[in-house]
Protein backbone atom coordinates (compact mmCIF):
# COMPACT_ATOMS: atom_id res chain seq x y z
CA UNK A 1 0.00 0.00 0.00
CA UNK A 2 1.53 3.53 -1.07
CA UNK A 3 2.21 5.85 1.64
CA UNK A 4 -0.38 8.44 -0.02
CA UNK A 5 -2.98 5.64 0.70
CA UNK A 6 -2.19 4.96 4.02
CA UNK A 7 -2.22 8.79 4.96
CA UNK A 8 -6.29 8.42 3.34
CA UNK A 9 -7.47 6.33 5.50
CA UNK A 10 -5.35 7.52 8.20
CA UNK A 11 -6.83 10.81 7.89
CA UNK A 12 -10.18 9.72 7.07
CA UNK A 13 -10.40 7.34 10.25
CA UNK A 14 -9.67 10.11 12.19
CA UNK A 15 -12.41 12.18 10.97
CA UNK A 16 -15.01 10.00 11.36
CA UNK A 17 -13.70 9.25 15.29
CA UNK A 18 -14.09 13.38 15.85
CA UNK A 19 -17.43 13.47 13.63
CA UNK A 20 -17.80 14.75 9.87
CA UNK A 21 -15.70 18.12 9.48
CA UNK A 22 -17.42 21.25 9.99
CA UNK A 23 -17.73 23.40 6.76
CA UNK A 24 -15.42 26.49 7.17
CA UNK A 25 -17.98 30.04 8.24
CA UNK A 26 -16.36 31.62 5.16
CA UNK A 27 -16.75 29.22 2.59
CA UNK A 28 -20.69 28.52 4.15
CA UNK A 29 -21.27 32.05 3.61
CA UNK A 30 -19.89 32.21 0.31
CA UNK A 31 -22.48 29.21 -0.85
CA UNK A 32 -25.38 31.84 -0.01
CA UNK A 33 -27.54 32.56 -2.55
CA UNK A 34 -29.62 35.76 -3.85
CA UNK A 35 -32.21 35.86 -0.66
CA UNK A 36 -35.58 35.17 -3.15
CA UNK A 37 -33.87 31.90 -4.31
CA UNK A 38 -33.21 30.79 -0.49
CA UNK A 39 -36.80 31.45 0.14
CA UNK A 40 -37.61 29.22 -2.82
CA UNK A 41 -35.43 26.71 -1.32
CA UNK A 42 -36.59 27.13 2.22
CA UNK A 43 -40.04 26.83 1.19
CA UNK A 44 -39.62 23.75 -0.89
CA UNK A 45 -37.64 22.04 2.10
CA UNK A 46 -40.10 23.55 4.63
CA UNK A 47 -43.12 21.69 2.39
CA UNK A 48 -40.72 18.32 1.35
CA UNK A 49 -40.70 17.75 5.85
CA UNK A 50 -44.39 18.33 6.17
CA UNK A 51 -45.21 16.39 3.47
CA UNK A 52 -43.15 13.58 3.98
CA UNK A 53 -44.17 13.92 8.41
CA UNK A 54 -47.65 13.65 6.85
CA UNK A 55 -47.12 10.52 5.04
CA UNK A 56 -44.48 8.98 7.18
CA UNK A 57 -47.21 7.03 9.73
CA UNK A 58 -48.90 5.20 6.81
CA UNK A 59 -45.89 4.24 5.12
CA UNK A 60 -45.77 0.46 5.38
CA UNK A 61 -42.63 -0.19 3.32
CA UNK A 62 -39.98 0.91 0.97
CA UNK A 63 -41.38 3.21 -1.58
CA UNK A 64 -40.35 1.96 -5.17
CA UNK A 65 -42.53 5.00 -6.89
CA UNK A 66 -46.01 6.32 -7.23
CA UNK A 67 -49.26 4.94 -8.46
CA UNK A 68 -52.06 7.43 -9.28
CA UNK A 69 -49.79 9.54 -7.17
CA UNK A 70 -49.47 6.97 -3.74
CA UNK A 71 -46.43 4.88 -3.09
CA UNK A 72 -46.28 1.58 -4.09
CA UNK A 73 -43.92 -0.41 -1.87
CA UNK A 74 -41.03 -2.84 -2.04
CA UNK A 75 -40.88 -4.99 1.38
CA UNK A 76 -36.89 -5.79 1.37
CA UNK A 77 -36.35 -2.71 -0.54
CA UNK A 78 -35.17 -3.70 -4.01
CA UNK A 79 -32.43 -0.59 -5.21
CA UNK A 80 -33.97 2.01 -3.79
CA UNK A 81 -34.91 1.40 0.06
CA UNK A 82 -31.73 3.43 1.18
CA UNK A 83 -33.73 6.86 0.02
CA UNK A 84 -36.45 6.15 2.33
CA UNK A 85 -34.65 6.36 5.42
CA UNK A 86 -32.01 8.89 4.17
CA UNK A 87 -34.77 11.42 3.22
CA UNK A 88 -35.96 10.76 6.81
CA UNK A 89 -32.57 11.74 7.75
CA UNK A 90 -32.47 14.92 5.88
CA UNK A 91 -36.15 15.89 7.24
CA UNK A 92 -34.63 15.39 10.88
CA UNK A 93 -31.75 17.85 9.81
CA UNK A 94 -34.04 20.09 8.53
CA UNK A 95 -36.83 20.00 11.12
CA UNK A 96 -35.38 19.02 15.14
CA UNK A 97 -38.35 16.72 15.21
CA UNK A 98 -37.18 13.55 16.42
CA UNK A 99 -40.05 12.02 15.10
CA UNK A 100 -38.34 11.62 12.01
CA UNK A 101 -35.19 10.32 13.54
CA UNK A 102 -37.18 7.17 15.08
CA UNK A 103 -38.86 6.53 11.67
CA UNK A 104 -35.16 6.59 10.22
CA UNK A 105 -34.07 3.96 12.43
CA UNK A 106 -37.10 1.94 12.17
CA UNK A 107 -36.95 1.78 8.13
CA UNK A 108 -33.07 1.27 8.06
CA UNK A 109 -33.42 -1.98 10.91
CA UNK A 110 -35.49 -3.47 7.91
CA UNK A 111 -32.36 -3.47 5.47
CA UNK A 112 -31.08 -5.40 7.77
CA UNK A 113 -31.12 -8.89 5.39
CA UNK A 114 -29.70 -6.93 2.51
CA UNK A 115 -26.23 -6.75 4.62
CA UNK A 116 -25.78 -10.09 2.81
CA UNK A 117 -27.64 -9.71 -0.48
CA UNK A 118 -24.58 -10.48 -3.19
CA UNK A 119 -27.02 -10.12 -6.13
CA UNK A 120 -26.71 -6.68 -6.48
CA UNK A 121 -24.21 -3.73 -6.95
CA UNK A 122 -27.00 -1.30 -5.39
CA UNK A 123 -25.94 -1.90 -1.69
CA UNK A 124 -24.07 1.82 -1.49
CA UNK A 125 -27.64 3.38 -2.68
CA UNK A 126 -29.18 0.77 -0.03
CA UNK A 127 -26.55 0.98 3.29
CA UNK A 128 -24.78 4.93 2.10
CA UNK A 129 -27.96 6.92 3.30
CA UNK A 130 -29.77 4.75 5.62
CA UNK A 131 -26.95 2.70 7.52
CA UNK A 132 -24.07 4.68 7.03
CA UNK A 133 -25.69 8.14 7.79
CA UNK A 134 -27.34 6.58 11.10
CA UNK A 135 -24.01 5.50 12.11
CA UNK A 136 -22.75 9.14 11.90
CA UNK A 137 -25.73 11.02 13.45
CA UNK A 138 -25.68 8.78 16.49
CA UNK A 139 -22.71 6.76 16.90
CA UNK A 140 -24.29 3.10 17.34
CA UNK A 141 -21.75 1.17 16.15
CA UNK A 142 -24.67 -1.70 15.49
CA UNK A 143 -24.82 0.54 11.75
CA UNK A 144 -21.03 0.92 11.25
CA UNK A 145 -20.78 -2.65 11.36
CA UNK A 146 -23.87 -3.83 9.36
CA UNK A 147 -22.19 -1.18 6.46
CA UNK A 148 -18.91 -3.10 6.65
CA UNK A 149 -20.56 -6.48 6.12
CA UNK A 150 -22.85 -4.97 2.91
CA UNK A 151 -19.06 -3.57 2.08
CA UNK A 152 -18.03 -7.44 2.21
CA UNK A 153 -21.15 -8.59 -0.41
CA UNK A 154 -20.55 -5.88 -2.78
CA UNK A 155 -16.87 -6.68 -3.42
CA UNK A 156 -17.83 -10.61 -4.28
CA UNK A 157 -18.93 -8.80 -7.27
CA UNK A 158 -15.73 -7.63 -8.45
CA UNK A 159 -14.06 -9.01 -11.83
CA UNK A 160 -10.16 -8.86 -11.52
CA UNK A 161 -10.17 -9.23 -14.65
CA UNK A 162 -11.66 -6.44 -16.07
CA UNK A 163 -11.31 -4.37 -13.31
CA UNK A 164 -14.95 -3.57 -12.81
CA UNK A 165 -17.93 -4.19 -10.03
CA UNK A 166 -20.52 -5.99 -12.27
CA UNK A 167 -23.85 -4.58 -12.12
CA UNK A 168 -26.87 -7.45 -11.97
CA UNK A 169 -27.77 -10.66 -11.54
CA UNK A 170 -26.29 -13.62 -9.35
CA UNK A 171 -22.94 -14.40 -9.10
CA UNK A 172 -23.82 -17.49 -10.99
CA UNK A 173 -25.74 -15.78 -14.17
CA UNK A 174 -23.23 -15.53 -17.26
CA UNK A 175 -25.86 -13.54 -19.23
CA UNK A 176 -24.92 -10.06 -16.92
CA UNK A 177 -21.63 -11.40 -15.91
CA UNK A 178 -20.05 -8.61 -17.87
CA UNK A 179 -22.30 -5.75 -17.84
CA UNK A 180 -21.21 -2.73 -16.18
CA UNK A 181 -23.64 0.36 -15.67
CA UNK A 182 -22.82 3.76 -14.65
CA UNK A 183 -24.37 3.89 -11.55
CA UNK A 184 -22.18 1.89 -9.87
CA UNK A 185 -19.93 4.92 -9.34
CA UNK A 186 -22.46 5.35 -6.57
CA UNK A 187 -22.23 2.97 -4.76
CA UNK A 188 -18.46 2.74 -4.28
CA UNK A 189 -18.22 5.35 -1.64
CA UNK A 190 -19.51 2.45 0.27
CA UNK A 191 -16.17 0.79 -0.14
CA UNK A 192 -14.17 3.92 0.49
CA UNK A 193 -16.50 3.81 4.07
CA UNK A 194 -15.56 0.15 4.75
CA UNK A 195 -11.60 0.72 4.16
CA UNK A 196 -11.59 3.83 6.41
CA UNK A 197 -13.23 2.20 9.19
CA UNK A 198 -11.42 -1.10 8.86
CA UNK A 199 -8.03 0.00 7.47
CA UNK A 200 -8.63 -2.61 5.53
CA UNK A 201 -7.18 -1.11 1.63
CA UNK A 202 -8.70 -3.96 -0.14
CA UNK A 203 -12.19 -2.32 -0.73
CA UNK A 204 -10.79 1.09 -1.72
CA UNK A 205 -8.66 -0.62 -4.29
CA UNK A 206 -11.49 -2.13 -6.02
CA UNK A 207 -13.69 1.09 -5.73
CA UNK A 208 -10.63 3.01 -7.54
CA UNK A 209 -10.23 0.43 -9.76
CA UNK A 210 -13.57 0.49 -11.08
CA UNK A 211 -13.89 3.88 -11.23
CA UNK A 212 -10.93 4.05 -13.50
CA UNK A 213 -12.17 1.07 -15.49
CA UNK A 214 -15.23 3.17 -15.68
CA UNK A 215 -13.51 6.59 -16.48
CA UNK A 216 -11.44 5.07 -19.61
CA UNK A 217 -14.64 3.80 -21.18
CA UNK A 218 -17.65 5.52 -20.71
CA UNK A 219 -17.38 8.88 -21.01
CA UNK A 220 -17.46 10.23 -25.01
CA UNK A 221 -14.94 12.95 -26.26
CA UNK A 222 -17.59 15.17 -25.74
CA UNK A 223 -18.23 14.11 -22.10
CA UNK A 224 -21.80 11.77 -22.77
CA UNK A 225 -21.83 8.81 -21.21
CA UNK A 226 -24.04 5.60 -22.31
CA UNK A 227 -25.72 3.71 -19.43
CA UNK A 228 -24.18 0.04 -20.17
CA UNK A 229 -20.85 -0.75 -21.07
CA UNK A 230 -20.13 -4.86 -21.71
CA UNK A 231 -17.28 -6.39 -20.99
CA UNK A 232 -16.07 -10.17 -21.66
CA UNK A 233 -16.46 -11.72 -18.44
CA UNK A 234 -13.52 -14.47 -18.88
CA UNK A 235 -10.78 -12.30 -20.03
CA UNK A 236 -12.31 -8.46 -19.08
CA UNK A 237 -11.75 -7.26 -22.66
CA UNK A 238 -14.27 -4.61 -23.50
CA UNK A 239 -17.26 -5.29 -26.00
CA UNK A 240 -18.62 -1.96 -26.41
CA UNK A 241 -21.39 0.39 -25.30
CA UNK A 242 -24.86 -0.88 -24.23
CA UNK A 243 -28.38 0.72 -22.77
CA UNK A 244 -31.05 -0.61 -20.80
CA UNK A 245 -32.44 2.80 -19.47
CA UNK A 246 -30.90 5.09 -22.43
CA UNK A 247 -32.73 5.40 -26.03
CA UNK A 248 -29.70 3.76 -27.56
CA UNK A 249 -26.07 2.53 -26.62
CA UNK A 250 -25.39 6.01 -28.31
CA UNK A 251 -27.62 8.12 -26.59
CA UNK A 252 -26.96 9.93 -23.28
CA UNK A 253 -29.40 8.51 -20.60
CA UNK A 254 -29.98 11.68 -17.88
CA UNK A 255 -29.91 10.11 -14.57
CA UNK A 256 -27.04 8.04 -15.83
CA UNK A 257 -24.98 10.92 -16.49
CA UNK A 258 -25.88 12.74 -13.26
CA UNK A 259 -25.11 9.58 -11.38
CA UNK A 260 -21.65 9.63 -13.31
CA UNK A 261 -20.86 13.30 -12.29
CA UNK A 262 -21.99 13.10 -8.48
CA UNK A 263 -20.18 9.47 -8.18
CA UNK A 264 -16.64 10.60 -9.86
CA UNK A 265 -16.59 13.76 -7.73
CA UNK A 266 -17.05 11.75 -4.87
CA UNK A 267 -13.91 9.47 -5.94
CA UNK A 268 -12.20 12.91 -5.94
CA UNK A 269 -12.83 13.81 -2.79
CA UNK A 270 -12.40 10.37 -1.17
CA UNK A 271 -9.36 9.87 -3.21
CA UNK A 272 -7.72 13.62 -4.11
CA UNK A 273 -7.10 11.78 -7.77
CA UNK A 274 -7.56 14.75 -9.71
CA UNK A 275 -8.29 12.60 -12.90
CA UNK A 276 -11.99 11.62 -11.30
CA UNK A 277 -12.48 15.97 -10.73
CA UNK A 278 -11.66 16.26 -14.36
CA UNK A 279 -13.91 13.02 -15.60
CA UNK A 280 -16.72 14.89 -13.64
CA UNK A 281 -16.09 17.84 -15.06
CA UNK A 282 -16.04 17.22 -18.73
CA UNK A 283 -19.58 15.05 -17.72
CA UNK A 284 -20.74 18.23 -16.02
CA UNK A 285 -19.86 20.38 -18.72
CA UNK A 286 -22.13 18.16 -21.40
CA UNK A 287 -25.55 18.12 -18.92
CA UNK A 288 -24.88 21.58 -18.62
CA UNK A 289 -24.78 22.05 -21.77
CA UNK A 290 -27.82 19.72 -22.65
CA UNK A 291 -30.42 21.27 -20.33
CA UNK A 292 -33.76 22.94 -21.95
CA UNK A 293 -34.54 26.68 -20.89
CA UNK A 294 -36.56 25.43 -17.97
CA UNK A 295 -33.67 23.17 -16.29
CA UNK A 296 -35.45 19.92 -15.86
CA UNK A 297 -33.81 17.40 -17.70
CA UNK A 298 -35.37 15.46 -20.30
CA UNK A 299 -35.21 11.75 -19.35
CA UNK A 300 -32.39 11.29 -22.54
CA UNK A 301 -30.40 14.03 -23.98
CA UNK A 302 -30.22 12.37 -27.00
CA UNK A 303 -33.82 10.79 -27.75
CA UNK A 304 -35.33 12.25 -31.03
CA UNK A 305 -37.83 13.88 -29.27
CA UNK A 306 -35.41 15.94 -27.13
CA UNK A 307 -35.69 18.96 -26.08
CA UNK A 308 -39.38 18.50 -26.08
CA UNK A 309 -39.61 14.66 -24.90
CA UNK A 310 -40.92 13.93 -21.21
CA UNK A 311 -38.63 15.07 -17.99
CA UNK A 312 -37.05 13.29 -15.24
CA UNK A 313 -36.76 15.80 -12.41
CA UNK A 314 -34.91 12.59 -10.33
CA UNK A 315 -32.02 13.48 -12.96
CA UNK A 316 -32.07 16.91 -12.12
CA UNK A 317 -31.78 16.03 -8.07
CA UNK A 318 -29.01 14.13 -8.54
CA UNK A 319 -26.87 16.83 -11.05
CA UNK A 320 -27.60 19.26 -8.37
CA UNK A 321 -26.19 17.76 -5.09
CA UNK A 322 -22.71 16.59 -8.40
CA UNK A 323 -22.97 19.82 -9.28
CA UNK A 324 -23.07 21.26 -5.38
CA UNK A 325 -19.93 18.91 -4.99
CA UNK A 326 -17.59 20.01 -8.18
CA UNK A 327 -18.10 23.79 -6.96
CA UNK A 328 -16.75 22.88 -3.94
CA UNK A 329 -13.67 20.61 -4.92
CA UNK A 330 -12.75 23.38 -8.23
CA UNK A 331 -14.05 26.45 -6.91
CA UNK A 332 -15.77 27.13 -10.25
CA UNK A 333 -18.93 28.95 -9.47
CA UNK A 334 -20.59 27.93 -13.00
CA UNK A 335 -21.04 24.52 -11.26
CA UNK A 336 -22.61 25.87 -7.99
CA UNK A 337 -24.92 28.63 -10.52
CA UNK A 338 -26.11 25.56 -12.58
CA UNK A 339 -26.96 23.62 -9.12
CA UNK A 340 -29.15 26.45 -8.29
CA UNK A 341 -30.89 27.00 -11.02
CA UNK A 342 -31.53 23.21 -10.78
CA UNK A 343 -33.25 23.29 -7.39
CA UNK A 344 -35.00 26.18 -8.36
CA UNK A 345 -36.62 24.90 -11.22
CA UNK A 346 -37.52 21.69 -9.40
CA UNK A 347 -39.13 23.30 -6.45
CA UNK A 348 -41.36 25.91 -8.60
CA UNK A 349 -42.06 23.27 -11.01
CA UNK A 350 -42.22 19.93 -9.94
CA UNK A 351 -43.73 19.31 -6.65
CA UNK A 352 -46.48 17.90 -6.05
CA UNK A 353 -48.16 21.13 -3.77
CA UNK A 354 -51.30 21.66 -6.37
CA UNK A 355 -52.14 17.63 -4.88
CA UNK A 356 -54.34 16.98 -1.96
CA UNK A 357 -53.15 13.37 -2.01
CA UNK A 358 -49.81 13.08 -3.43
CA UNK A 359 -47.75 11.23 -1.69
CA UNK A 360 -43.97 11.98 -2.61
CA UNK A 361 -42.52 15.32 -3.07
CA UNK A 362 -41.36 15.31 -5.59
CA UNK A 363 -43.40 14.86 -9.47
CA UNK A 364 -42.26 14.81 -13.43
CA UNK A 365 -39.95 11.98 -12.48
CA UNK A 366 -39.53 9.16 -15.38
CA UNK A 367 -38.14 5.48 -14.17
CA UNK A 368 -37.18 3.30 -17.69
CA UNK A 369 -38.85 5.15 -20.68
CA UNK A 370 -37.83 2.70 -22.91
CA UNK A 371 -39.64 -0.27 -20.74
CA UNK A 372 -42.35 2.37 -20.39
CA UNK A 373 -41.95 1.80 -16.81
CA UNK A 374 -42.49 4.74 -14.51
CA UNK A 375 -43.67 7.65 -16.92
CA UNK A 376 -43.37 10.67 -15.23
CA UNK A 377 -44.27 9.19 -11.79
CA UNK A 378 -42.21 10.41 -8.67
CA UNK A 379 -39.64 8.51 -7.27
CA UNK A 380 -38.29 8.04 -3.51
CA UNK A 381 -34.63 9.03 -4.68
CA UNK A 382 -35.86 12.29 -6.57
CA UNK A 383 -37.24 13.21 -2.89
CA UNK A 384 -34.13 12.07 -0.90
CA UNK A 385 -31.88 14.14 -3.45
CA UNK A 386 -33.99 17.22 -3.53
CA UNK A 387 -33.79 17.27 0.06
CA UNK A 388 -29.77 16.46 0.31
CA UNK A 389 -29.29 19.51 -2.69
CA UNK A 390 -31.23 21.98 -0.83
CA UNK A 391 -29.87 21.06 2.42
CA UNK A 392 -26.26 21.43 1.30
CA UNK A 393 -27.44 24.94 0.33
CA UNK A 394 -29.28 25.66 3.70
CA UNK A 395 -27.89 22.95 5.98
CA UNK A 396 -24.35 22.79 4.92
CA UNK A 397 -22.64 21.76 8.34
CA UNK A 398 -25.61 19.41 8.56
CA UNK A 399 -25.34 17.68 5.61
CA UNK A 400 -21.68 17.66 6.52
CA UNK A 401 -22.53 15.26 10.00
CA UNK A 402 -24.70 13.07 7.73
CA UNK A 403 -23.23 12.11 4.38
CA UNK A 404 -19.18 13.34 5.11
CA UNK A 405 -18.56 16.75 2.60
CA UNK A 406 -14.70 17.10 3.59
CA UNK A 407 -12.45 17.74 0.46
CA UNK A 408 -8.69 16.29 -0.04
CA UNK A 409 -5.81 17.44 2.11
Amino acid sequence: MSVSRRALLATAAGAAAVGASAVPAAEAADRQPAGATLRTLRAAADYAVEKVRAVAPGVTGFPVGTRFEKWTYSRNGDWVGGFWPGTLWMAWLHSKDDSFRAWALDSARDLAPRQYDTSTHDLGFLFSPSWVTAWRLTGDDMWRAGAIRAADSLIQRYNPRGRFIRAWGALTDRANAGRVIIDTMMNLDLLVFASRQTGDTTYLDIAVQHAKTAQRFFPRPDGSTPHVYDFDPDTGAPIGPNTVQGYSPASCWSRGQAWGIYGFTTMYRRTGDKEFRDTARKLADFAIGALTPDHVPVWDYRAPQQPYDIKDASAGAVMACGLLDLHAATGRHTYREAALRLLTALAETCLTTNSARADAVVARCTRNRPAEDGIEISLPYADYYLLEGILRVLRPEDVDRAIDLSQPR
